[in-house]
């Protein structure tokens, strides 16, 4: 058993026999049943006792094969490990059903002796096998890829992830009978994990909904997301994960048209990406009272509330904490945080670097890293390292700022910038736009990209953002932002140029911080180009001095 065993047979009596005095009988090791469409994942110490309650187990009758996968080094934690990756990835390969449970899947991001070797070596190695024996149909670098993969209810949390999701589950079993709306507020700036944790506990809320005795039993509870984006992705999952439905999923205003004619209340009811509610009546989307969130409250339980005024991008759906808090009463309603940031692998000074500059600031740029930054002269160039790091790890894209031409005709509009010229802002079929290959040829915009994940991204920083020489920081010029929709409404603030400005900021926030392993920039006004290629090149120039400081120390 010094290497990795995977042995398949029919999932029987018989077999389940045979494995009577073997030496991994009674020893770690990780499973599948599975038959052409359903699947279940999981991991024990005693494989024999554990394959026979399965065997008697109703759901399980219609599996008809048992995988077992043995190594001589696996230990309880290297199994748990293994046995939340596989259901992850399976989940995101798309071929079976899971009948999984999340408890099943409930797992802490920890380490433990010798991670490396399972959680990487050996489960490649083991996926590998899986799709050579065609068990599996994506490589490993497709699914992780996938936003299902990374919005998965099966994940591995951290433990103030698991913290939040407890409290999450608290709320509601401790609120569900209350007369009053319950709100709870997690907030978050991008990146944190919020869409993570929201996935997962729902997933728990909706398998507790069919546990007799759990106090969420017969619960009626929803998702909302203001996103055709991302509600593209629960959709998806909802297809393969045992405990959802695809109308658990909605977009808010069809749940509040659908609650007014039913006169019903849903229980629970989850809302990814809150800024995006409207505050304010809306023709287009057949939205006719004020707010969004006033409307959902009086049409639930307890309401759960992802919340970034970092990420609001329009008038119609202008958030800030006084607006939240004049709808929230604070004797019903908790609040909880999340602070760390999951998706760039940037230090916290490049991560500063970004909130400075979107704040107006220009700062020094840090030292080189692991993060991949880089200022481009030309949008061109920038398409060209682009399409090398696509080719070569996949979900590389270019974004930009709304600051050319797009109109809803069925036109295609495009970005050019001097040698550069690419379709931009388009949204079509089912699959999300990152995740169609023929983007690499397109532009996104902060609608077809706000909640997802990349590894490369390459923003444009279009006409509305250029730079003022006199106090050296960015300068917002409204008028050059081509989102009419954005700005709609703007009559009815006090201070409309102010909302507009943060608007196209915050929209500069959500671009920036989409890549997980790299960011590019490109500014279109020559001033702004100047002056980040300037300090670009004052960071290389002092990394270099730096290394050449280093290497006179260690001659020395």
């Amino acid at each position: 058993m010094n290497t990795l065993e995977i042995k398949t047979m029919p999932f029987t009596q018989s077999s389940i026999d045979s494995l009577y005095g073997k030496s991994y009988s009674d020893y770690p090791v990780v499973y599948f049943l599975n038959n052409n469409t359903l699947a279940y994942i999981g991991e024990t110490v005693a494989v024999r006792s554990r394959m026979r309650n399965h065997l008697n187990n109703p759901e399980r009758k219609s599996l008809d094969k048992m995988t077992l996968i043995i190594h001589e080094k696996f230990n309880r934690s290297a199994t748990y490990n293994i046995e939340t990756k596989l259901i992850n990835y399976f989940l995101a390969d798309e071929r079976y059903k899971l009948q999984n449970k999340s408890q099943t899947a409930d797992s802490i991001s920890h380490n433990y002796y010798d991670k490396p070797f399972f959680n990487e070596e050996l489960f490649n190695e083991l996926w590998d096998q899986l799709k050579e024996r065609d068990y599996v149909t994506h490589s490993r670098e497709v699914i992780e890829n996938k936003d299902i993969f990374k919005l998965s209810p099966f994940k591995e949390l951290s433990m103030d992830q698991i913290e939040l999701k407890v409290k999450i589950i608290d709320v509601c079993e401790k609120h569900i009978n209350n007369d009053q709306p319950f709100v709870f507020l997690v907030k978050g700036e991008a990146g944190t994990g919020k869409s993570v944790v929201l996935s997962a506990v729902f997933n728990r809320i909706q398998e507790l909904a069919k546990e007799k005795s759990s106090a969420l039993y017969n619960s009626n509870n929803f998702l909302l997301v203001n996103h055709t984006e991302m509600l593209k992705t629960y959709h998806k999952i909802a297809g393969k994960v045992k405990a959802l439905r695809k109308n658990n999923f909605d977009k808010p205003t069809p749940f509040i048209n659908k609650r007014k004619k039913s006169n019903q209340k849903a229980d629970i009811v989850f809302v990814d990406e809150a800024h995006l509610l409207l505050t304010r009546p809306d023709s287009f989307n057949n939205f006719k009272e004020n707010n969004h969130l006033e409307e959902i409250m009086k049409h639930s339980k307890i309401v759960i509330l992802v919340f970034d005024d970092k990420q609001v991008l329009k008038m119609k759906s202008y958030w800030d904490e006084n607006k939240l808090l004049s709808l929230v009463d604070s004797r019903h309603s908790e609040e909880y945080r999340l602070k760390n940031q999951f998706r760039m692998r940037a230090s916290h000074k490049m991560i500063s670097w970004i909130d400075h500059f979107v704040g107006k600031k220009i700062t020094s740029i840090p030292q080189k890293e692991e993060f991949d930054f880089q200022i481009f002269d030309s949008a061109a160039k920038m398409y060209k390292e682009i399409c090398e790091k696509n080719k070569k790890f996949g979900l590389a894209r270019m974004v930009s700022t709304f600051d050319y031409v797009h109109k809803k005709d069925g036109e295609t509009y495009y970005i050019k910038e001097d040698q550069f010229k690419l379709p931009w802002n388009t949204t079509e079929g089912d699959a999300t736009w990152a995740e169609r290959e023929d983007t690499i040829r397109e532009v996104g915009s902060i609608y077809t990209i706000q909640g997802f994940d990349l590894n490369y991204v390459g923003v444009i920083l279009g006409p509305s953002v250029t730079y003022d020489e006199e106090n050296d920081e960015l300068k917002i010029i409204t008028q050059n932002y081509k989102d009419t929709e954005a700005f709609r409404g703007k009559d009815e603030f006090d201070d409309p140029e102010y909302i507009k400005e943060k608007i196209i900021l915050n929209s500069i926030n959500v671009l920036l911080k989409r890549g997980i392993k790299g960011l590019y920039i490109f500014a279109s006004d020559s001033k702004l180009r100047a002056r980040l290629l300037e300090l670009y090149r004052n960071r290389t120039k002092d990394y270099r001095n730096m290394k050449i400081a280093e290497e006179k120390s260690d001659y020395h």
